[in-house]
């Protein structure tokens, strides 16, 4: 996004958090850009935060989403909008959300990761009939095929694009958004990362997922697979793996049989999600003219070996 348009944005945000006539009395440096994409640009003024979405964003299908977050079967799992009119900036739909507090990227060994896997337990859980529609489909394969498209565009080096192109074809046409994904359908996040959790600010400093973009019906696996992905990769330790899954299946998340192997039904979407940050990081790299980190070469590593072994099937899913 232009820099005349962030200003405009942290703008709206200043309004938003003190009214179109108020003084604001906030120090200089709390205008504060948190991300700047052109997927979602987001500010922060205050307690208040304005998010600038896609500029081809639905939205019939975005008041879905915040209608979702904001209703009562939902609290305590998503963080819910403040209640201000969405306007337009630039062509792009704006959203207002109350500031909580990240995880801190500098510790990593204190991740929220049981919490992690309540909160997505609750979110699947949820009864479907009984939130506003008509719900749009979760959008995760979606993002996946979009960030191959990236990588295509790109333009790497060919053994490089070569490794993630033999990982992409191996899976399945569902977890490349090309078909309906298999057995029952939930309520999803769609884009589940650490990222995508605050703690919000209230008297109980609850954790709360956020961004609610990708958010819809879907198979409730592929919110599971980014942390999957990272554990079979290496980039996650073994402990916060358990730590993680553990606590999703306490709650009795509906992802993943009770008491049974969870890999059969998460082996897919780990896999798109392991191709999906791959393929990022090979036009990330590529534009920048940059070898491959270590990490990256990791993720790269993982595409290898997938593309060699066939994906496994859950039961229900190979009848």
């Amino acid at each position: 996004m232009s820099t005349s348009v962030t200003r405009a944005l942290t703008a709206t945000a200043r309004t938003a958090a003190h009214g179109p006539y108020a003084e604001c009395t906030c120090p200089a440096a709390i205008p504060t850009v948190l991300a700047d994409r052109d997927d979602g640009t987001v500010v922060r003024h205050g307690t208040t935060v304005a998010k600038a979405h896609a500029r081809d964003a639905d939205r019939t299908q975005l008041a879905t989403r915040l209608a979702v977050a904001a209703h009562p079967a939902l609290s305590g799992v998503l963080l819910a909008p403040l209640d201000l009119p969405a306007t337009e900036l630039d062509g792009r739909p704006v959203t207002f959300w109350p500031y909580g507090t990240p995880v801190d990227p500098d510790a990593p060994r204190s991740a929220p990761w049981e919490e992690v896997g309540t909160l997505l337990a609750r979110l699947h859980a949820t009864p479907v009939e009984a939130l506003p529609g008509p719900l749009p489909v979760m959008r995760g394969p979606h993002k996946a095929a979009l960030a191959v498209s990236r990588m295509r565009r790109a333009h790497p080096p060919e053994p490089v694009a070569a490794v993630v192109e033999r990982a992409w074809s191996a899976l399945p046409p569902w977890a490349r958004a090309e078909s309906a994904p298999p057995g029952p359908v939930h309520l999803c996040h769609g884009d589940l990362h650490l990222g995508q959790l605050v703690r919000h600010p209230g008297p109980h400093g609850r954790w709360l997922l956020i961004d609610v973009d990708d958010l819809g019906l879907g198979n409730p696996a592929w919110d599971l697979a980014r942390p999957a992905a990272w554990y079979a990769a290496g980039l996650l330790a073994p402990e916060e793996w358990l730590r993680f899954i553990g606590a999703y299946a306490a709650a009795a998340g509906p992802a993943v049989p009770s008491g049974t192997d969870p890999w059969p039904v998460l082996d897919v979407p780990a896999r798109a999600l392991t191709v999906q940050t791959a393929a990022v990081a090979v036009a990330k790299a590529t534009a920048a003219r940059r070898a491959l980190d270590e990490i990256e070469l990791a993720l790269l590593d993982a595409c290898d070996r997938m593309a060699a072994v066939p994906p496994e099937l859950p039961a229900e899913a190979a009848k």
